[in-house]
């Protein structure tokens, strides 16, 4: 029997013909599409709110050091991610994408709950930013296997010829779960006093975004594993360490997914994550304006996702990831320095930037798990993705903070300017497997 290795080398690229999705696989998107958005919705609370839980869980300082502190546990939970995709992403390759996803969306929600009610520094003292720590290391750890386990089961589920939309709506559940956080920042910004918001409002905030993971929770254990997998382990192709399958028979292809990974996650996190608050601090805008300009832009953002799937379905994987870093090499510059304190040029170069980020995000899911064969995608799609995000994604609020308070705003263009010049040759040079056989 020939390896797994030589097998995909040798899988010829033959055209797939489109075809619609099954009963069946619309509900497995439907059931992953939701279990993953309202994970991500505890996720990005962190983000959203990161302001007031500097002032809650830190000892009061001159400037932005609680701030800075603040996104250092941020930075730090994202140390977590590789270690969360190399112990999950294996898991899910062991014993089923459903299991995978079960165990991480637990994780994150519990730990919601846990930031959620723990008091602030004024009451237990260094214990409070201890437990905040603590919960979002766990946090990060389920955040590093999610990806991996949601983009397989969900690129897994697609009928030939969709592999893209249906991976696109990995993407379009990270942003919907961004979407509902900021929903849930614009409702207790604006209609919350500043002393109701500090003492409960961002609680609830989290809270409600605990709830909804035990939702997710619910749904996904309500759905079936996806062939692919099924027929590996049927075949006997599982293996027993995923993770040193990984390495010793896929290598370059874990390379390229790091490479994918550089520019996307960098403006990602820039653009959908962190611009309110960076906005508020660079330019003064009220922060309820600049999450409202944030929550108008997601809605486009995730409207359009899967029309950018059908696209790359269509037109391929390269030449729609090439227009996305292109895009943010020639308009860094422009769209940073345009930003002012208006809700208008907020607005514009934070919905510029989704666009942009149309191309990276239809895609990611699908590019990553069209590099493996399934008895090592979750592991291989984790990993390497986990590790550029952790090095680019989680300590790009920080930097952009730190950058603004140190008067070096000017530089945060050529960062990601660089980024997206990396990713971009990586895109141009890679094979296009948009018709590649995918089992």
């Amino acid at each position: 029997m020939r390896s797994a290795a030589s097998r995909t080398a040798a899988a010829p690229a033959v055209a797939a013909p489109s075809a619609k999705l099954t009963k069946a696989q619309r509900k497995a998107i439907v059931a992953g599409t939701i279990g993953n958005t309202v994970e991500w919705v505890d996720w990005a609370l962190y983000s959203i709110f990161a302001k007031i839980i500097a002032d809650v869980f830190f000892a009061k300082s001159e400037g932005a050091v609680a701030l800075l502190a603040t996104l250092a546990v941020f930075a730090v939970g994202f140390v977590m991610r590789p270690i969360g995709a190399a112990f999950l992403g294996a898991y899910a390759d062991r014993h089923g994408r459903k299991k995978g996803l079960t165990l991480t969306i637990a994780l994150m929600a519990g730990a919601s709950f846990v930031i959620a009610l723990t008091p602030g520094y004024q009451t237990i003292g260094i214990a409070a930013p201890v437990v905040l720590l603590l919960a979002r290391l766990v946090q990060g750890f389920s955040a590093g296997g999610e990806f991996g386990s949601s983009s397989a089961f969900l690129v897994e589920s697609a009928a030939p010829g969709r592999r893209a939309f249906a991976g696109s709506w990995q993407q379009v559940s990270v942003g919907g779960g961004v979407l509902i956080a900021s929903l849930l920042g614009t409702l207790v910004t604006t209609l919350l006093s500043d002393e109701a918001l500090h003492t409960w409002g961002w609680r609830a905030a989290f809270v409600v975004g605990g709830l909804l993971g035990l939702l997710g929770l619910w749904l996904r254990v309500s759905v079936e594993d996806t062939e692919s997998f099924t027929k590996a382990r049927g075949e006997g192709r599982a293996r027993a360490n995923p993770l040193k399958a990984m390495f010793t028979e896929h290598p370059a292809a874990a390379l390229r997914v790091a490479g994918i990974t550089v520019a996307g996650t960098l403006t990602y996190y820039i653009w959908v994550n962190y611009l309110p608050t960076y906005a508020n601090l660079a330019t003064g805008i009220p922060l309820n304006q600049a999450l409202l300009s944030q929550t108008l832009c997601l809605i486009v953002f995730v409207v359009l996702l899967p029309f950018a799937g059908r696209l790359s379905d269509r037109v391929g994987r390269k030449p729609t990831m090439a227009v996305f870093a292109g895009g943010f090499v020639l308009l860094s510059w422009p769209l940073l320095h345009l930003m002012g304190d208006s809700f208008l040029s907020v607005f514009l170069v934070q919905l510029v930037g989704m666009l942009l980020i149309l191309g990276y995000s239809a895609n990611c899911a699908v590019i990553m798990a069209e590099q493996f064969p399934p008895e090592v995608r979750a592991t291989g799609i984790a990993l390497p993705y986990a590790l550029a995000v952790a090095l680019f994604g989680g300590t790009a609020p920080y930097l952009t903070t730190w950058l603004n308070e140190a008067g070096l705003r000017d530089w945060l263009w050529l960062y990601v300017a660089a980024s997206s010049l990396i990713s971009l040759v990586v895109y141009l040079t890679m094979p296009e497997t948009k018709d590649k056989e995918f089992d």
